[in-house]
C-alpha cells in the first residue's frame, strides 16, 4: 500500500507557535485555505482510492478540496489527532515545546512508556495512529491519503519507517500541507519514500522544527 500523510493547512495556534491539540481545535487561517485548495493539484499523480483526516477541524478542512475534487468519502477518525500536549496544552514557550518533542521521539525511539506531562504515553499515541493505518490496510485501496498532523506524523513514521528514525526526522521540519508518501504494510513495515517533495535517500539534512510550525 502507498500511504501518504498530510500535514493540515496553517492555523491561527501555528501562527502563535502554541502546542494546541485539543479537539475541536481552530480552523484554518487565510493561508491555510489556500494551502487545502493548492493539494488536488499538488496531488494531481496520486491515485487516491481512501482518504482520511483526524477529529480535529484543522485537518478535515484541509481533506475538503481534495475529496472535492476526487469524489471521495472523508474518514474521519480520532486515532490520527495530534498528539495530546497535556500539561503543555497552549503553551508556545521554548521549554514547553521542547519538552513536547523530546517527550514524542523518545517514543520514537522505543521509550513508550513515557507519558507526556498530563497526557497519553507513546504506547496510546503510537497505538491509535497504527490502529487507523491497519484499517486503512483493508479498505483495499492501493493508496491511501492521511490529513494529520506535525508532531503526530514525524513521531509515527520515526517509529514506523524502517530506513528514517529519530536523527533523520528531528532534524527536518514539515510544514502546514507538507506531505511524507511510505510504502508497505502494517504486516511487513514502511519504507518512506519522500519527505516534504524530496527523495529519502537523496535528502540534505534540514533544521529541527518543533510542532507549533517554528523551528526548535
Amino acid at each position: 500500500m502507498r500511504l501518504i500523510l498530510i500535514r493540515h493547512g496553517q492555523t491561527p495556534s501555528n501562527l502563535q507557535s502554541l502546542l494546541d491539540t485539543a479537539v475541536p481545535g481552530p480552523g484554518l487561517t487565510a493561508l491555510g485555505e489556500k494551502q487545502a485548495a493548492a493539494l488536488p493539484q499538488a496531488l494531481a499523480d496520486e491515485d487516491i482510492g481512501s482518504l482520511y483526516a483526524s477529529t480535529l477541524i484543522r485537518t478535515q478542512l484541509t481533506a475538503a478540496p481534495l475529496a472535492g475534487e476526487r469524489g471521495l468519502e472523508v474518514r474521519v477518525r480520532d486515532g490520527i489527532r495530534e498528539l495530546s500536549a497535556g500539561d503543555l496544552e497552549m503553551r508556545g514557550d521554548t521549554e514547553a515545546v521542547k519538552t513536547y518533542l523530546r517527550t514524542a521521539f523518545a517514543w520514537s525511539a522505543g521509550d513508550t512508556e513515557l507519558r507526556m506531562p498530563g497526557g497519553e504515553s507513546g504506547a496510546e499515541a503510537l497505538g491509535r495512529f497504527d490502529a487507523v493505518v491497519e484499517e486503512a490496510a483493508t479498505t483495499g485501496a492501493a493508496t491511501v491519503a492521511m490529513v494529520s498532523h506535525g508532531a503526530a506524523i514525524r513521531t509515527w513514521t520515526a517509529a514506523r519507517a524502517t530506513n528514517l528514525g529519530v536523527p533523520f526526522v528531528s532534524r527536518r521540519p514539515l510544514e502546514n500541507t507538507g506531505v511524507v508518501i511510505l510504502e508497505g504494510s502494517p504486516s511487513d513495515g514502511w519504507t518512506a519514500l519522500s519527505w516534504a517533495g524530496t527523495v529519502v535517500d537523496g535528502m540534505a539534512p534540514g533544521e529541527e522544527s518543533g510542532p507549533a510550525g517554528r523551528p526548535v
